[in-house]
């Protein structure tokens, strides 16, 4: 009788966390908004420009977004996932916490792109236009920091913590080490 009586007692417990779930499925079911290479409608709905349009929340899972006219777009909340972007015109773009994993923005124009609170980890910059662009509180691969420094100017090499980047690091001169026993 025990055996039952906690048998019972576990499949009540699984079908209260499984309700839930069920009952938010049927009222606002999964939205996959993905853009796939593989997908051929995802291709013939992305036209060469894009510039203005509303895309917040979108996902680009291995896509190629290659000379696209970007610019003014609101991407906020997108995930960029092993895509490229190389020599698209973002400028203007709302790119707020973006996730952009392993994504190449090569020769891209990133002029006046808000960046703040994105994610850019494994993301390649090499050859971009940053001019106004803020990356305040974005994450990114120390190496690509370092490369965007080198062309940051005013604002945005502020927001890229260029001139904090070496804050309270001071080199030992030649001849004089480190002896904490002294």
């Amino acid at each position: 009788m025990n055996s039952l009586i906690s048998s019972l007692k576990r499949s009540f417990t699984r079908l209260l966390v499984l309700i839930p779930l069920l009952v938010s499925l049927s009222i606002s079911p999964l939205s996959v908004s993905a853009l796939y290479p593989s997908d051929p409608s995802s291709v013939e709905a992305l036209d060469d420009s894009l510039h203005g349009k509303d895309l917040q929340n979108t996902e680009y899972v291995k896509y190629d977004l290659s000379g696209k006219d970007l610019g003014e777009a609101n991407f906020t909340g997108a995930y960029f996932s092993v895509s490229t972007l190389k020599n698209s015109d973002l400028s203007g773009a709302n790119m707020t916490n973006v996730i952009a994993y392993a994504t190449r923005f090569d020769n891209a124009n990133l002029t006046n792109v808000n960046l703040t609170g994105a994610e850019l980890l494994k993301s390649v910059f090499d050859g971009v236009t940053i001019d106004g662009a803020d990356f305040t509180d974005a994450v990114l691969d120390r190496t690509q920091q370092k490369k965007l420094c080198e062309v940051a100017t005013g604002d945005t090499a502020d927001s890229l913590g260029c001139s904090t980047r070496g804050a309270g690091y001071v080199p030992a001169t030649k001849g004089q080490g480190f002896n904490p026993g002294t």
